[in-house]
């Protein structure tokens, strides 16, 4: 068990190139993985149950104790990404399909790997944890409400549809996971030892099945999409830091508010453009997958070197 265990976390420091190195398989050998199209859903399902049996009370307790350092969170989140998606498809003047699945990226809740990143960063990971599972939690409402509202200019898109997919991906493998650890109790944390490993080859996999199946529309518009998500990355970490700063966060809020604002759960981005729209649209989801790990890993080693001046971490222990 230890030796799985101490493969679990290997692969979990390394997931973002183990994603890239799987696209680019997928891209080169479609054929390989195209019949992974059916498991998108299941694999997400997997995903969100492993994130439910790590979920305790305690998690949500920074909500009742820095309420409005977490609601600002989730309001930047649920802002600026969206906002900055609907932008960039104005701007680049993107076809249909391709608006059509940044928008749903920049919809979706914050990133599963996000509270690592967090972590790594040497930011509050208290409150990382929370703007996730409250952002999470909001997501069956706000995500379609967000897609109904800035993507049906391109394409129709059904309000309910989408909020009982979302509840189907995501809460409910949610709400298993954390009465599974409920009533497991200590029994589950030889479980949560192997997740990032499930976690891992799961969101490896869902990437892999949307490559495969936009394999010829990727070459003929990768480059574009690939920039498109790059910007939209970047803008979601810059104007996350810049929130935190404008309401004087200590540095290590501001960190983690960040990597939650740029960090999506691009998996649940795959899963629905997958079902309500076109593989096209789903690779969007499946590029910012790849891109948002490797840029999250190396804001988390530029963000750990930060330290904030003595002068200001007096002021912040003054006021406690």
């Amino acid at each position: 068990m230890r030796a799985l265990a101490a493969l679990s976390r290997f692969v979990g420091n390394t997931f973002a190139w183990w994603v890239l190195l799987f696209a680019l398989l997928a891209f080169l050998q479609p054929a390989w993985f195209i019949g992974l199209k059916v498991a998108i859903v299941p694999l997400l399902g997997l995903v969100m149950f492993g994130m439910g049996l790590t979920l305790k009370v305690d998690d949500f307790a920074a909500v009742f104790r820095q309420p409005w350092r977490v609601a600002l969170g989730v309001v930047a989140h649920f802002v600026i990404m969206p906002g900055m998606a609907w932008l960039l498809c104005q701007l680049f003047h993107l076809p249909a399909e391709i608006a059509v699945g940044v928008i749903l990226v920049g919809c979706c809740p914050s990133g599963t790997s996000s509270n690592v990143m967090a972590w790594l960063a040497k930011g509050d990971l208290a409150l990382a944890v929370a703007i996730a599972a409250v952002t999470t939690l909001l997501a069956p409402l706000l995500t379609p409400a967000l897609i109904w509202l800035l993507a049906s200019a391109w394409l129709p898109v059904s309000f309910m549809e989408m909020f009982w997919s979302i509840l189907q991906l995501v809460m409910l493998p949610i709400v298993l996971g954390v009465l599974t650890q409920r009533l497991l109790g200590a029994r589950v944390q030889l479980a949560v030892q192997v997740l990032p490993l499930v976690s891992v080859v799961s969101i490896v996999l869902i990437v892999c099945a949307v490559v495969a199946a936009s394999q010829a529309k990727i070459a003929e518009s990768g480059l574009l999409i690939m920039a498109v998500v790059i910007l939209h990355n970047t803008f979601g970490f810059a104007l996350g830091y810049l929130t935190g700063k404008l309401f004087k966060l200590p540095l290590a809020q501001r960190k983690s508010l960040a990597l939650e604002v740029g960090m999506q759960n691009s998996g649940l981005g795959a899963a629905l453009a997958s079902a309500h729209f076109s593989p096209l649209a789903a690779v969007p989801s499946a590029l910012f997958s790849v891109w948002h790990n490797i840029s999250g890993a190396l804001l988390s080693t530029w963000f750990r070197r930060m330290e904030e001046p003595p002068a200001t971490t007096a002021t912040v222990d003054a006021t406690r």
